[in-house]
């Protein structure tokens, strides 16, 4: 069955089944840390009607596949937000491969005790908050969470445009569990890395222990006609300076299924861009295998 899409929530294109191969060797246990799932059955996984967009079927196999096409022997799936708080499909494909795999969940404020530690058992290793799509979690229920989870050794990721962190610093400064921040901060790199939002996301990240996603290089970035043209200059001075800045907090995804974009990227073009950012080997390893042994607990 498909998912419906409306005028407020259109559907998302279908992702590739092929991928460019490698432009550098690729570490064993390597980790895609940012990918989706989404059932082929809609009527057992609703979405939610509050949702900015309609997502294809991208179920299971579909996921290891990519993740086998594109050279990643581990991976984290985070809640997709057209699911809420409904963490079920994800945490069904958690069990099942509990050695390859770690989730990140979408949770009310209100969560209890027993439910988080159902989800640890699941494999789960975090919380995701999210102000930029319908469906999500959002700063609101920030402390109220963080609380509950820190001593269970878990993090907060937060989907977030780093413009918004110079107002948020009084919050933010006093969290003191792991965060993450998705998408390199989610923000037109265009604007520089002079730009008051990126000097606060390396600040916190600096200073207070933060992490970042190298992932979402085309949701930061521009996208040529055939979904490869990632504006180069700007995206690779952008993910340098994270990189200067910590590189044992950064974490590769690909962000497959690329919902919510038009045209459709690549997911091996994306990974091979860790080449042009990171040309030590051993950063790069340490950026696709040890940072994420780490952060997910594998």
């Amino acid at each position: 069955m498909t998912y419906i899409a409306t005028e407020a929530a259109p559907s998302c294109l279908v992702p590739a089944r092929r991928f460019a191969p490698p432009s550098f060797e690729i570490p064993a246990l390597a980790c895609d840390a940012h990918a989706h799932v989404v059932s082929a059955d809609s009527a057992t996984y609703p979405v939610v009607a509050n949702r900015s967009y309609t997502p294809v079927p991208t179920p299971e196999s579909d996921y290891l596949a990519m993740l086998d096409g594109t050279g990643m022997a581990r991976g984290v799936l985070v809640q997709i937000s057209v699911y809420g708080t409904d963490n079920r499909y994800m945490v069904e494909v958690l069990r099942r491969h509990p050695a390859r795999l770690r989730g990140i969940a979408v949770v009310a404020p209100d969560v209890s005790e027993r439910e988080l530690t159902a989800l640890h058992d699941a494999g789960v290793r975090g919380l995701r908050l999210n102000v930029l799509f319908g469906g999500g979690v959002g700063f609101d229920a920030m402390e109220t969470l963080a609380a509950k989870i820190e001593q269970m050794g878990w993090h907060l990721q937060l989907l977030v445009d780093a413009r918004q962190f110079p107002d948020l610093m009084p919050r933010l400064t006093k969290l003191t569990l792991p965060v993450v921040v998705d998408h390199m901060g989610h923000m037109p790199v265009e604007l520089g890395t002079d730009h008051a939002g990126f000097k606060a996301m390396k600040h916190l990240m600096v200073n207070h222990g933060w992490w970042a996603k190298l992932s979402g290089a085309y949701r930061v970035s521009g996208l040529g006609e055939n979904g490869h043209d990632i504006a180069a200059a700007a995206v690779t001075d952008w993910a340098q300076a994270l990189v200067d800045a910590a590189p044992d907090r950064l974490v590769y995804g690909s962000d497959w299924p690329h919902v919510a974009t038009s045209p459709m990227p690549d997911a091996g073009v994306l990974r091979n861009l860790l080449a042009t950012w990171i040309p030590d080997e051993s950063t790069r390893r340490k950026v696709l295998v040890e940072n994420p042994a780490r952060l997910y607990q594998f």
